[in-house]
């Protein structure tokens, strides 16, 4: 883990801005920062180029695409024998990868090793991909599933 970068004022009115707004012009930026547009282009380059900004992406409504279920796994791994050249958690988090339902992969500390968040266009698409997907993967023990009923709050932007 890299040491933060020390953000000013500005800095942390541009991250909010782009942040709610990633497609705006240097020329909008600026006037919401209060900086000209060549010194809001150099301070955002130098937020890129130091990592803070990681990526400008469109965010897409899953259930406008068909996606309309979004689970919640917890997955417990085999534990780990002596004779095997790869850990259960290698093998795992390279499979992981290529799921396209997996938005989303988190190790944990405590009872499960990771929480996916899957997104599914219905039931039988889920059941698909645990029966015929995670289950079946060799390193899967178990796994515990909660669905989402309602998003309270869905956010992309940091605290900053």
């Amino acid at each position: 883990m890299q040491d933060p970068i020390s953000l000013d004022a500005i800095d942390r009115r541009l991250l909010q801005a782009l942040q709610a707004d990633g497609r705006m012009t240097y020329d909008e930026l600026a006037e919401r920062v209060g900086l000209s547009p060549s010194a809001a282009l150099r301070r955002a380059k130098r937020l890129e180029e130091a990592g803070v900004i990681s990526g400008y992406v469109a965010l897409v409504n899953a259930e406008a695409i068909g996606l309309g279920l979004t689970a919640y796994l917890n997955v417990r791994l085999a534990k780990h024998s002596e004779g095997e050249r790869r850990s259960p958690m290698e093998v795992f988090k390279a499979a992981v990868q290529a799921w396209p339902e997996v938005v989303e992969c988190v190790a944990l500390a405590g009872d499960m090793d990771y929480l996916l968040r899957v997104v599914v266009a219905d039931m039988a698409h889920y059941s698909r991909f645990v029966m015929d997907t995670l289950l079946r993967h060799p390193s899967v023990q178990d796994c515990k599933t909660s669905f989402v009923l309602e998003r309270v709050k869905v956010t992309t932007a940091l605290p900053v």
